[in-house]
């Protein structure tokens, strides 16, 4: 268990911007910072964090909350290991009891599998520096690939025995299941035997972008030709090879500080360029480039050089991966290095200045780099230099800006000398036939899943008292012990005997004003979480303590926080639009508090009021003569005060 001083002293140290920073690219909007949604595909921000309240909001998802139901929405965290992670960032000192067996069997199965894969990243790297073994053979290897200790202990590389089982004996000895050890790939079982997978070779841990280890590759050290080169854990709960990329735990602040990703192809490319002095570089580790490794990216940056090898024979085939990359709305440049070197044997023979120079000099535009490489295939062969036109046209017609089409095409036309009008026609041709393939498939879903509407649809009306208890939970919140002027309302009757609102000036704290008005009124809520929410948020505010609305975030349950988190964050979705870009200018609601509150809390009432002339409608056709008169007059009382509290609502307004 983590002791709550722990606790408490996380939540004071952490910065929930600087959190989610290292996993989203954040761009300051006025007090608030916004950037791509991590939990959904998406072009246009829709998320949001706000430093003042310490919380985040994704519109696109509808998921919220504080800096540790971030960590444990995106990383699939467990709290105690959210408040672990946090701990280790911000260097706070972590009181609780060590984990015994029993605890450790007890944790569920996802959370089993990181256990194991932590172990065995801990136990090849201890392997590797620390027995005979490991030095003669895997550390030499490292030393001949010119890796320092300094880099070996960053990527935390390791070294498998060439024993069949001493891995699995040892973590089986140390009381993890053979069952995880399985699934995550690290023992293959086979009736009553198992044995190690990665057997023999070096290893390199793959984790994920806050650093947890989600499996490995190996690769072997001897000649045997039956065997792979290199070997990959295979698909699990937690490993995914088409949505990680090997580095971007080491990257990922080089990333968004440089503005700019270096995307290579195998392990030994991302070490070598990180121990030159190049950390901004991440690996598809060998295989093709897909849509979830770009997001990973584009998180962080919408900038990416693709280094190729000088050699490369599927280079041709590798620049699909570059239209995956201009699909997702991002900049696209390639390097290619001389013949017969790749970025790891070029980065460890040069300088960073050399290094950084040639990158610099050599890495050339998409639309550049296709052009010359299909153009030298085609020469002067018109049917081929079609083609490579077309080819270059259907790469522009994956970029979703219509400007930077633009521009690609008047390059394409100046590179291949052909003309733009041609161009933009072949172009147009693209896109409508991409149009119609979408919609067919569109259709084809709903042609599935097809509905008949009835003849009239029923539309979802608002529900207003659900509105107005929340916008009371909203105005508690932000504006609790805030002290106002508010016109009070003294309910009388007049000379001619009609009721009446007379006007009274008075000076109190918001949530003092709500909560005398609710009791007043004997109104309660209607919704049993905002009622929960009320009475937790009026005995806070009535403490003597300034109230902060990150500590009481931090105090509450996370379906609590979560609810406060959505009510907080609604306000703050004008600004994902940019009005003021638009010359549209959004009053500030902190400039009319007295106003919001005297016109929520007379909503209520009319809504209230109305809600009983109904009741009373209702009751009236079910009773005799004698009880009928007294109910209309009731009802005559309340439709007089509906219309006092609307008159009031007016001039409020």
């Amino acid at each position: 268990m983590i002791s709550r001083t722990t606790i408490d002293n996380v939540f004071e140290s952490a910065r929930v911007e600087e959190v989610i920073g290292d996993f989203v690219q954040l761009k300051k909007s006025g007090s608030n910072f916004k950037g791509l949604s991590p939990f959904s595909d998406e072009r246009t921000p829709s998320f949001m964090v706000s430093p003042v309240k310490q919380i985040w909001k994704d519109f696109s998802s509808g998921k919220g909350g504080n800096v540790v139901a971030f960590l444990m929405e995106h990383e699939h965290f467990t709290y105690p290991e959210a408040i672990k992670y946090l701990a280790k960032k911000y260097g706070v000192e972590i009181e609780e009891t060590e984990q015994t067996n029993e605890q450790k069997e007890q944790a569920d199965e996802r959370e089993s599998l990181y256990l194991v894969s932590e172990f065995a990243k801990n136990y090849f790297h201890n392997t590797l520096l620390k027995t005979e073994p490991g030095k003669a053979i895997g550390l030499s290897y490292f030393k001949e690939r010119g890796f320092t200790d300094e880099t070996i202990k960053k990527f935390e590389l390791g070294y498998s025995l060439d024993q069949w089982e001493a891995f699995t004996a040892h973590a089986i000895q140390k009381g993890y299941k053979l069952e995880y050890l399985e699934k995550t790939g690290l023992s293959i079982v086979k009736e009553e035997k198992q044995f190690d997978r990665f057997k023999g070779r070096v290893m390199f841990p793959i984790l994920s972008m806050s650093g947890r280890t989600l499996g490995f590759g190996g690769r072997i050290l001897t000649s045997d030709k039956k065997a792979a080169k290199y070997l990959n854990s295979p698909e699990s709960d937690i490993y995914h090879k088409s949505k990680v990329l090997y580095g971007i735990y080491q990257a990922k602040q080089s990333i968004a500080k440089e503005d700019n990703c270096y995307l290579v192809e195998g392990y030994t490319d991302v070490i070598q360029f990180n121990q030159t002095g190049i950390h901004n570089v991440v690996s598809s580790s060998g295989t093709a480039l897909t849509s979830e490794q770009i997001r990973l990216v584009n998180r962080l940056t919408k900038n990416i050089t693709v280094l190729f090898d000088g050699d490369a024979a599927g280079l041709r085939a590798s620049l699909r991966g570059v239209d995956l990359i201009l699909e997702q709305g991002m900049n696209v440049k390639i390097c290619t290095f001389p013949e017969g070197e790749d970025p790891d044997s070029f980065a460890k023979n040069n300088s960073l200045e050399e290094l950084t120079i040639y990158l610099e000099e050599k890495a050339q535009d998409f639309i550049s780099f296709k052009a010359s490489l299909l153009a030298s295939d085609a020469k002067n062969d018109p049917i081929k230099k079609a083609d490579t036109i077309r080819e270059i046209m259907v790469s522009i017609s994956k970029i979703p800006d219509v400007i930077k089409r633009e521009v690609y095409i008047k390059e394409c036309s100046r590179i291949m000398d052909i003309s733009e009008e041609v161009l933009f026609n072949s172009l147009a041709q693209m896109l409508q036939k991409d149009k119609k393939d979408a919609s067919r498939k569109t259709t084809t879903k709903q042609e599935a899943f097809q509905v008949i509407p009835s003849e009239k649809q029923n539309v979802k009306k608002v529900d207003a008292l659900y509105e107005l208890e929340r916008k009371i939970i909203e105005l508690l919140l932000l504006y609790g012990k805030e002290e106002e002027e508010f016109e009070d309302l003294i309910l009388e009757t007049n000379e001619k005997g009609e009721i009446a609102f007379k006007p009274e000036t008075v000076k109190a704290k918001v949530f003092e004003k709500v909560y005398l008005d609710l009791q007043d009124d004997e109104i309660e809520f209607a919704n049993d979480d905002f009622k929960a929410l009320y009475f937790e948020i009026i005995n806070k505010l009535n403490a003597e303590e300034p109230f902060q609305i990150e500590t009481f975030i931090n105090e509450l349950q996370s379906d609590k926080a979560s609810s406060v988190t959505d009510i907080l964050m609604d306000e703050e979705r004008y600004v994902l639009h940019d009005w003021e870009g638009k010359e549209i200018y959004v009053k500030e609601k902190k400039h009319t508090i007295s106003q919001m509150v005297s016109e929520t809390i007379l909503n209520l009432r009319r809504y209230l009021v109305a809600q009983k002339i109904n009741e009373l409608s209702e009751e009236i056709k079910k009773q005799d003569a004698d009880k009928r008169e007294h109910s209309l007059q009731d009802i005559v009382d309340y439709i007089t005060l509906k219309k006092v509290l609307s008159e009031k609502l007016n001039r409020v307004l």
